[in-house]
């Protein structure tokens, strides 16, 4: 686990989509996501339960199987607990006891710790400033060209996720207040639409929405890079990662090969990823062009500096309700 790595093709999807949400569900709609999830193994040593996202590495690996062959060849027996639709729904899932690992990306996942949710970080996947997964988009016919044109629109974003970041940050760079814009807090599911129908001018938002919206709505991209990428990152149970640490790290490990695998195989991941999110060929393999490779890592000293850098930001930015001690949030597992 110290030396935890690998590439990862479809990377911050851990997604969709991974990326970046965050918000509420109530926990009845959780247990509507949850599937295969034993109550008799779920405080087992011996057993291991993933929460996933579509279109994510997790869910790759829960159709191919290997996963479940490596761990149970050290007697861990794998649950799967899914599919959610955003982060918020699968951490209401971690919180609820329902599932010990899912991944994130750093915005939602701190928000949540900042909540008091009893989580830790097992892994990080580091940002890649080239990247294209996320962008500002707008409707193929809008005036709007360029950042300084959304002064006076309305934006849709993720409230304390990956979208309402995004866009702060490119107001940012942009030397635009950001009481200029406004904001329209909606999910991926309500902000297309709505984008698409006229009822916002604007949406912040990661793959694959940013492919589908571009190649199936005609959308058009006003930003390229993000002005400051984000981590993923896979976060823990407290009591999972206390009571059960051999089976995160061999869940971690597993999961590292498995990162491997579809950084070699990138035309059979897009059919993967066909498959669990019903996208097109073309958007499919947009997605992972987008995306490129991510590295899973175990987090170090680097990592935690620059995830404490964004929680400090989002504590300035009154998106987080408290400070949020990074290096003291890293599992045991990680250490």
């Amino acid at each position: 686990m110290k030396k935890l790595s690998a590439l990862l093709l479809v990377a911050s999807w851990l997604s969709v989509t991974l990326s970046g949400c965050a918000g509420t569900k109530s926990v009845d709609s959780v247990n509507s996501a949850v599937k295969n999830v034993s109550n008799e193994t779920k405080d087992k040593s011996n057993s291991i339960r993933l929460g996933y996202q579509k279109g994510g590495a997790v869910p790759i690996a829960k159709q191919r199987g290997e996963l479940e062959k490596k761990l149970a060849a050290q007697n861990i027996k794998v649950e799967w607990a899914g599919p959610f639709d955003r982060c918020a729904s699968l951490l209401q899932a971690i919180s609820a006891n329902q599932a010990d690992i899912g991944g994130c990306g750093d915005i939602p996942g701190l928000s949540a710790i900042a909540a008091g949710q009893e989580i830790c970080i097992g892994a990080v996947q580091r940002p890649r400033p080239e990247a294209l997964g996320s962008a500002i988009v707008v409707r193929g016919n809008s005036n709007i060209k360029k950042p300084a044109d959304l002064v006076g629109k309305k934006v849709a974003v993720n409230q304390a996720g990956a979208g309402e970041y995004l866009l702060l940050k490119v107001l940012e760079k942009e030397k635009i207040s950001k009481d200029k814009v406004q904001r329209v807090f909606l999910g991926p599911t309500d902000a297309g639409p709505a984008l698409y129908q006229g009822t916002v001018d604007a949406w912040a938002v990661w793959e694959p929405y940013v492919s589908l919206a571009v190649l199936e709505h005609g959308a058009r991209r006003i930003t390229t890079t993000h002005p400051a990428p984000t981590y993923s990152v896979m976060l823990v149970r407290n009591d999972t990662a206390a009571k059960s640490p051999k089976a995160v790290q061999a869940a971690f490990s597993a999961l590292g090969e498995e990162y491997a695998w579809l950084n070699k195989n990138a035309a059979k991941s897009a059919e993967f990823l066909v498959k669990d999110i019903k996208i097109s060929p073309a958007v499919a393999k947009q997605v992972t062009d987008n995306q490129g490779p991510q590295e899973l890592a175990t987090p170090n000293a680097d990592d935690v500096a620059k995830i404490q850098k964004t929680a400090d930001w989002m504590l300035a930015q009154k998106i987080l309700p408290k400070k949020v001690d990074v290096a003291a949030v890293v599992c045991p597992t990680a250490k």
